[in-house]
C-alpha cells in the first residue's frame, strides 16, 4: 500500500506530505483547489508524462517521492525480476525534475522511466477517465477476461505465446523461400562468393586487437628507434661517462678494497650482479633495435591484413565474431537452397504441426474465457445492479478473428441494455460518461478479488452521478476497500461520508503567489467538509446535521 507522498515545488504546490491510511482514503476540496494535481504528481513519480511547466514558479526543480509497503509474495518476487532492491517490503520512488530532464530512483538506485512503469502497474492502478473511456476499445474487454481468469489462464498463454513466435517464425522464413529457379540460383551465386570471401580470410577471433597493438608499434617504429638509441648511449660503454662505464669502474674499485677489508666483498658481489643486469639489458636491447630496423616489410603486411579484416567487418558484423557469424549463417542458407525442395517440405510440415498446436491451444483458451466469461458477466450484472443500473443486462459477445495471435483468435465485446425492453448494444453505442464509470467501477469491485494490486486510485469516478446512485457508488468504493487500499478524489458527499480518512485540499495565496495544501481532517471537521460539499455558500445547522446523518449511515454500511 502508498504510505506516503511527498511532493515539492511541482505546479502550484510549494511542498505537501500526505500519510494515506488503510481502506478508503477520500481527496475533497473546492473546484480549482489543485485536487488534479496531487494525482498527477503520483503518475509522474511512476513514469507519466512531465508537462514543461509542471515546476513551480521560482523553484529550479520539482520533486515527487512515494513511499510503499508492500507484503505480497505474488508482488514482491516481480519486483526481485526487475533487480530492484526490497529492504523490510519498503519501496521508496522518487522522481526529480529539472531543466527539462528527470532522474528516477527506486530505493536510491537510478531507473529508467520504462521501469518505473513496469514497476507503477504492479504497485498501483490508477482510474482516470480516460481509463472508463477505453471501455470503449473492445481490446481492453478481452484484457479484463483475460484478468479474471488469470490463474485459468496463464500457463496457456505462456505456451501459446511461446509457439506463436515460433510459428511465425518458420511462416516469415518459408514465405521468404517462395522463389523462382532462377532467382534460388541467383541467391546461391551471391551466399557462396561471400562464404568465400570470409573463409579465405582464414580470420582468428581477437586477431584484429592483436594486430592493432602491432601496427601501433610499428606505425611508430622510427620514433622507438631513436629513443631506444638514446637509452643505449645512456647504459652501454659506447659513451664516457654512461651506466656501463661507471658500474665498470666501480668494480675495479671495490675489487681493490676488498683486499684491505673483508666486508666490502658484499658490495663487490653485489655490483658484479648489477654489471651483469646491465650487460644483459644491453644486449636485448641491440637485438631489439635491429629488430626494429627492419620493420617495413612487417609494417605492410600488418597493415595489408588490417585493411581486409576492416573491410570484411565493414561488409559483414562489426567484429570478427560477428563477420563468422554472418558466415555460419549464410552456410546455413546455402544448405536450404541447394536442398530446395527437401528444405521447403520440412518448412511445410513443421508449420501445419505449429499450426495444429496453435489451434488446439487457442480453442482451450477460448473455451475457459467462455466459460469464466459467464461467471463474470453474472457478476458484473449483479455489481451494476448495485450500482443502481436497476434492469440491465450485460453480457461477452465472442467472434473468432481470422488468423492466429499470440492471444490466442478470441474478438470479445462487452454489451449491455440498461432499459427494460431494449436490445443489447456495444457500450460504445448506448454507455454515457457517467455510465461508463459506474461500470468501470463495477469491473475494479469484481476484479478485486482477483488483482494482487494492492492500491487503488479513482479520479472522476463520479463523474454524471447524483442522489441514490451516488450513495451506490460510495457503498461499492467502501466494499473494495475492504480488501485494498483506495484513495479517491470526489466532489460528492455520499462518497466523502464514507471516507476512512479523509484529507481537505485548499488553494491559500497572499496575492503574489498560489499554492495548494492538503490537511487530514478529524471527525468533526470532515462533517464540516462534508456540510460545505452539501450546503454550499451558506451552511446551515440543518446541514450540519445531515453531514452529521450521512457519516453515521456511511459506519453502519461499512463491512470492516
Amino acid at each position: 500500500m502508498l504510505l506516503n507522498l511527498h511532493v515539492k515545488n511541482f505546479a502550484i504546490i510549494d511542498e505537501v506530505d500526505v500519510y494515506f491510511g488503510d481502506n478508503l482514503n477520500i481527496l475533497t476540496g473546492e473546484t480549482g483547489a489543485g485536487k488534479s494535481i496531487i494525482i498527477g504528481s503520483i503518475n509522474v513519480a511512476l513514469g507519466g508524462k512531465v508537462a514543461k511547466d509542471i515546476i513551480r514558479n521560482g523553484s529550479d526543480y520539482a520533486l515527487v517521492e512515494l513511499l510503499f509497503h508492500v507484503e505480497e509474495k505474488e508482488i514482491l518476487d516481480a519486483i526481485d525480476k526487475l533487480d530492484i532492491p526490497v529492504d523490510e517490503g519498503q519501496i521508496i520512488i522518487s522522481r526529480k525534475i529539472m531543466n527539462g530532464k528527470s532522474i528516477s530512483k527506486i530505493n536510491g538506485e537510478t531507473v529508467t522511466t520504462g521501469v518505473l512503469r513496469e514497476i507503477a502497474g504492479i504497485l498501483m492502478d490508477i482510474h482516470g477517465q480516460h481509463e472508463h473511456q477505453s471501455l470503449l476499445h473492445k481490446v481492453k474487454h478481452l484484457d479484463i477476461i483475460d484478468r479474471y481468469a488469470r490463474d485459468e489462464i496463464f500457463e496457456i498463454k505462456k505456451h501459446l505465446e511461446i509457439n506463436y513466435k515460433e510459428y511465425s517464425s518458420v511462416k516469415n522464413k518459408l514465405q521468404s523461400m517462395n522463389m523462382d529457379e532462377d532467382k534460388r540460383l541467383r541467391e546461391i551465386s551471391f551466399l557462396e562468393y561471400e562464404v568465400n570471401e570470409i573463409k579465405a580470410a582464414m580470420l582468428k577471433k581477437g586477431e584484429d586487437d592483436l594486430l592493432a597493438i602491432e601496427y601501433k608499434r610499428l606505425s611508430n617504429a622510427k620514433t622507438i628507434a631513436e629513443g631506444l638509441n638514446n637509452v643505449y648511449d645512456l647504459m652501454s660503454y659506447n659513451s664516457n661517462g654512461s651506466a656501463s662505464d661507471s658500474i665498470g669502474r666501480a668494480v675495479k674499485i671495490l675489487a681493490r678494497l676488498n683486499d684491505y677489508d673483508n666486508a666490502i666483498g658484499s658490495f663487490s658481489n653485489q655490483m658484479a650482479d648489477i654489471e651483469a643486469l646491465v650487460n644483459d639489458f644491453n644486449r636485448e636491447l641491440a637485438d631489439y633495435i635491429t629488430d626494429l630496423s627492419n620493420h617495413e616489410e612487417d609494417y605492410n603486411d600488418v597493415q595489408q591484413r588490417l585493411d581486409l579484416i576492416n573491410h570484411l567487418k565493414s561488409k559483414y558484423g562489426s567484429s570478427i565474431q560477428e563477420v563468422l557469424d554472418y558466415c555460419s549463417e549464410n552456410e546455413r542458407k546455402l544448405e536450404e537452397y541447394r536442398n530446395y525442395e527437401v528444405t521447403v517440405t520440412a518448412l511445410v510440415k513443421q508449420l501445419e504441426k505449429l499450426e495444429q498446436e496453435l489451434s488446439y491451444q487457442s480453442d482451450k483458451l477460448s473455451k475457459i474465457r467462455k466459460d469464466k466469461s459467464m461467471e463474470l458477466t453474472k457478476k458484473m450484472k449483479e455489481a451494476l445492479i448495485d450500482l443502481n443500473f436497476l434492469d440491465v443486462k450485460f453480457e461477452m459477445t465472442f467472434s473468432k478473428i481470422d488468423h492466429y495471435s499470440a492471444n490466442g483468435y478470441d474478438d470479445v465485446e462487452f454489451v449491455i441494455s440498461t432499459n427494460p425492453g431494449e436490445a443489447l448494444k456495444p457500450l460504445s453505442k448506448v454507455a454515457s460518461g457517467g455510465e461508463l464509470s459506474r461500470i468501470m467501477l463495477a469491473i475494479k469491485s469484481v476484479l478485486a478479488d482477483k488483482d494482487e494490486i494492492d492500491t487503488l486510485i479513482f479520479d472522476e469516478i463520479d463523474v454524471g452521478v447524483s442522489g441514490r446512485t451516488a450513495q451506490k457508488v460510495s457503498e461499492k468504493l467502501s466494499m473494495i476497500a475492504q480488501s485494498h487500499q483506495v484513495i479517491c478524489i470526489t466532489h460528492l458527499p455520499q462518497i466523502a461520508a464514507m471516507a476512512d480518512t479523509h484529507f481537505i485540499i485548499e488553494k491559500t495565496t497572499d496575492g503574489i503567489t498560489t499554492k495548494t495544501m492538503i490537511n487530514k481532517l478529524d471527525d468533526k471537521d470532515s462533517v464540516g467538509e462534508i456540510a460545505r460539499i452539501l450546503g454550499g455558500a451558506v451552511i446551515t445547522d440543518t446541514v450540519i446535521q445531515s453531514a452529521k446523518e450521512m457519516k453515521e449511515l456511511a459506519k453502519s454500511t461499512k463491512k470492516y
